[in-house]
């Protein structure tokens, strides 16, 4: 069962999350660890060779910043620990930038912070750049932007991020590389009748338990985050696996699917959940009207919707907003995520993409509703 559960999960992941902790990254504290990291960079870019699509998510900055500062221990103001994250970046994206190149991959510094991700326009500019540098080839290398985010707008721990950037990509799997084994019953280390846990359920309440509990001591900034990460990330149908970072070619075992750390499985497929949550909107902001043409490419085909099939648009919404496709007889075919603000698509309707850039001033995407956003309701 955990074989073939492993193997279904991770051989066939086309799109990947990486997550690795300020433990590895910084060999515990003491300054960016070039060796794993090298290491992790040759496998992300044999998978990147084999036709996957990876993004790292890493800490370490502020770690390396301190190290760079000549600080002996963390400091608590935050706009010292925003300093060191400003001088550790540096070396955090030379390092991953380095050793990516040296494999023949591309990378680029991605940094986010939690308004990026609330706000619906940032969210979809964000996932617009990763999924463009994923289809160039390129590794995202992933931090918080420590250097500007104060304690209302941080994410918390990096394990959050790489959930909610496997949610902002759709991925099908996140990796949590961590300095533990995996999941145990209990705490090993205090407990000898601890069990390791090769299989779970994401999001099931007994492996919060497990982990000792939403703020416990136990949990708090260590195993528990983990399990909220997967809890997080199952919501957009992506697995999670928890495994020792510095296992000899983890990430290629894995996506060769052996059975390696915890494996927390996704109970909702990923296409489902994001259809079911637009099929859930009660209510919607707008919507747009079809000619026949367009109606039977959308619901007989399964094609995108383009703006040169739009008759008329109707209510006011923005890029992001979940709308109506309605046919010439007033019904709604389908639903699914506007390309563009209800301004822009009046006026691209009825224009063939070769005409955006004239209209709006850019070139956007040619769809206004992209198939894979898009769910039919008859």
């Amino acid at each position: 069962m955990q074989e073939i559960t492993n193997a279904h999960v991770l051989r066939h992941a086309k799109r990947i999350v990486v997550k690795v902790g300020s433990s590895l990254v910084t060999d515990e504290g003491r300054g960016l660890d070039a060796v794993a990291i090298g290491q992790w960079c040759e496998q992300l870019a044999a998978l990147v060779k084999d036709g996957r699509e990876v993004i790292m998510v890493s800490s370490g900055a502020i770690a390396e910043g301190m190290k760079r500062l000549g600080w002996a221990s963390r400091p608590k103001a935050i706009h010292e620990l925003q300093a060191a994250a400003a001088v550790g970046q540096m070396g955090l994206a030379q390092v991953y930038e380095t050793q990516l190149r040296e494999n023949g991959i591309g990378s680029a510094q991605v940094l986010l912070t939690h308004a990026d991700l609330a706000d619906r326009e940032r969210y979809l500019n964000a996932r617009s750049t990763l999924l463009t540098l994923l289809s160039l080839g390129v590794v995202p290398v992933i931090n918080e932007n420590d250097t500007v985010v104060n304690d209302e707008i941080k994410f918390g721990d990096n394990d959050t991020l790489g959930a909610l950037v496997a949610n902002l990509i759709e991925a099908d799997a996140l990796v949590i590389l961590t300095d533990q084994k995996g999941l145990y019953t209990a705490d090993p280390r205090k407990d000898p009748a601890a069990q390791f846990v090769h299989v779970g359920k994401a999001g099931d309440a007994a492996l919060e338990a497990m982990a000792g509990g939403v703020g416990s001591s136990i949990g708090s900034g260590g195993m528990i985050t983990k399990i909220l990460a997967a809890k997080r990330a199952a919501g957009s149908g992506a697995s999670t696996v928890i495994a020792w970072g510095r296992e000899p070619s983890v990430l290629i075992r894995l996506s060769q699917g052996e059975a390696i750390g915890t494996l927390l499985v996704a109970q909702t497929a990923k296409n489902q959940a994001r259809k079911q949550w637009m099929a859930d909107h009660l209510q919607m902001r707008g919507s747009v009207t079809v000619d026949a043409g367009a109606a039977a490419k959308v619901a007989l085909e399964g094609k995108s919707l383009l703006p040169i099939g739009m008759t008329a648009v109707s209510g006011e919404f923005s890029r992001g907003d979940v709308i109506a496709i309605k046919s010439t007889e007033d019904v709604e075919i389908a639903r699914g995520l506007a390309n563009y603000s209800s301004a822009e698509a009046r006026l691209i309707c009825r224009k063939a993409s070769t005409e955006f850039e004239k209209l709006l001033g850019y070139t956007g995407e040619p769809e206004m509703v992209h198939r894979t956003n898009l769910v039919l309701m008859r």
